[in-house]
């Protein structure tokens, strides 16, 4: 106690004042608090105190703070220093703020209040009168004393007592009274006709008062701390919770029973107790809390039309090749806008088909075209009215039907023996057959079957060659050869293809020769194997 007692004095000695211990009043709004010190000050000693308390000096940005300050003055004379200090050289009387800047690094402000004044330079701060006015100070000079602000993310409120229960209030930056509205954390409220100290503290995601002991308090100052009701059973404060909520471990507040719960997906409250579910896709595993994936591709009947791919919570449909996904189904992509069919497509799996009308049939050397088809002795030709020319299919002959109308007549090609042994007519076509022992050589001709016996010989009129033998030396060469040789085997040669002429020109006129009932010229496919043109009439 002396040295303390000689440590204010020295202090005094020096000419300065002991700190303030506490704010000589204070108040608190929603998330702001206010003190007054009184204590001579220069601006930087000022914002000194403020900063180990947590805060800094005033900033007034509206009406607000006005009122606040004309509060704790409670009509008291003298000037306080504010948080307004010049970062310039010197002031602008035309501007809001003057050029002068807010401790907390900023300019901006709804309000002002300045006293008249011509422009000043050098180190200026600002103090507030009793008449609320600005007024413009040398930073060094000491002023009568300084606002403190203290900004806090909540607050408490006061508590509600029953009428003749005392309580004070300590906060965090050392204001201590009964008359705060709010309070901010940390801050501790003191009921001595109870024995009892609470103290503004997070809990449950909000600031509230408790205390270290769980239970609730009795029931006549702030309900007991009960979130819900508190009652009092042999002369014991008891809380309790309304419907779908149960206590929380502190004994006072409410919570969910979902609370903590080990539910992966949902939590369902059913009375004072749970029970999990799971989102769509899942279903709940065997330890009645974490969900397991459902196969989604295995239920009956199928989700998709074609393919299904499980995901993780659902599942994923897709098509084949040659398919594509519309509005939820598989359809089939179209080949045919890029088909070269001549008349009809038909798109099947993986690309298209060409088909025909009616009459037609596909040409099976270019399955892309149509040709006119007959199935019948006798059909309808095709005619163009705008050429007035009609078409048959490839094997009958246009004739007039006899009402006007042009028909296809089919020709009988067995009629004009073009097969060798028998033949079997078609619409349209002609199919030879060989007597027996014989076979097809061509469409046309036959020749015996060629059969060997055991001894390697050959029975029928085919037989083969001879083997060339392979000379025991190598042939001599043409130019070797005596001229009289060469001649003779050119003679021969050529002999054989006069021979070979002749016979082809008899038998193509043997062929070629129409019967009398028939009125048309020979087309048959002897022509071609003969090379011969058809004859035009």
């Amino acid at each position: 106690l002396l040295l303390l007692l000689l440590g204010l004095g020295l202090r005094t000695a020096l000419g300065g004042e002991p700190e303030p211990v506490a704010p000589s009043g204070a108040q608190c709004l929603e998330h702001d608090c206010f003190g007054i010190f009184w204590a001579a000050k220069s601006f930087e000693e000022a914002s000194a105190v403020c900063r180990r308390r947590g805060g800094h000096l005033m900033t007034v940005r509206s009406t607000v703070g006005e009122d606040a300050i004309a509060v704790l003055l409670q009509n008291r004379s003298g000037w306080l220093w504010l948080g307004l200090r010049l970062r310039q050289p010197c002031t602008q009387p035309a501007q809001r703020l003057r050029g002068f800047q807010w401790v907390t690094g900023d300019g901006h402000t709804d309000y002002s209040n300045w006293a008249s004044s011509r422009q000043r330079c050098g180190e200026i701060c600002v103090a507030v009168s009793r008449e609320l006015r600005w007024e413009e100070r040398l930073c060094q000079a000491p002023a009568d004393g300084f606002f403190c602000e203290y900004n806090y993310e909540g607050s408490c409120p006061r508590l509600s007592a029953d009428e003749g229960l005392p309580v004070t209030y300590a906060t965090p930056f050392g204001a201590r009274g009964g008359d705060f509205l709010v309070l901010p954390p940390r801050s501790t409220a003191i009921v001595p006709s109870m024995g009892l100290e609470l103290r503004c503290d997070e809990e449950n995601g909000g600031l509230r008062w408790g205390r270290a002991a769980p239970g609730p308090w009795p029931c006549r100052l702030a309900n007991g701390g009960c979130e819900g009701d508190c009652g009092e059973e042999g002369g014991e404060p008891r809380c309790s919770c309304p419907d779908g909520k149960v206590l929380a471990p502190d004994g006072r507040g409410c919570s969910s029973p979902c609370a903590g719960a080990p539910c992966q997906h949902h939590c369902i409250v059913t009375g004072t107790t749970f029970i999990c579910m799971c989102e769509l896709g899942y279903r709940l595993a065997a330890d009645g809390s974490s969900c397991e994936d459902n196969d989604d591709c295995a239920l009956v009947p199928a989700l998709c039309e074609q393919i299904c791919i499980n995901t993780e919570g659902g599942f994923e449909c897709r098509c084949h090749h040659g398919y594509e996904m519309v509005e939820g189904h598989c359809r089939l992509v179209s080949r045919c806008y890029e088909a070269p069919c001549e008349q009809k497509c038909e798109d099947v799996p993986g690309g298209y088909r060409c088909s025909c009308f009616p009459g037609y049939t596909i040409d099976s050397r270019v399955p892309s075209r149509c040709l006119l088809h007959c199935n019948r002795s006798q059909c309808p030709a095709e005619c163009d009215s705008h050429t007035h020319s009609c078409e048959c299919p490839e094997g009958f002959l246009l004739d007039d039907g006899g009402d006007g109308r042009q028909v296809c007549v089919d020709i009988d090609e067995c009629e004009m023996n073009y097969c060798e042994h028998n033949c079997t007519n078609h619409p349209g076509s002609y199919e030879c057959h060989c007597h027996a022992g014989y076979q097809l050589l061509d469409r046309n001709h036959c020749i015996k079957i060629v059969e060997e016996d055991g001894e390697g010989e050959y029975s029928g009129d085919f037989r083969p060659g001879p083997q060339t033998p392979i000379p025991s030396r190598t042939p001599p060469k043409a130019e070797h050869l005596h001229p009289g040789v060469l001649v003779g085997i050119a003679v021969g040669v050529l002999s054989v293809a006069l021979a070979l002429l002749a016979l082809g020109y008899h038998l193509a006129k043997k062929l070629c020769r129409p019967p009398a009932t028939m009125d048309y010229k020979c087309s048959g496919p002897h022509e071609k194997e003969m090379g011969l043109q058809p004859v035009t009439s």
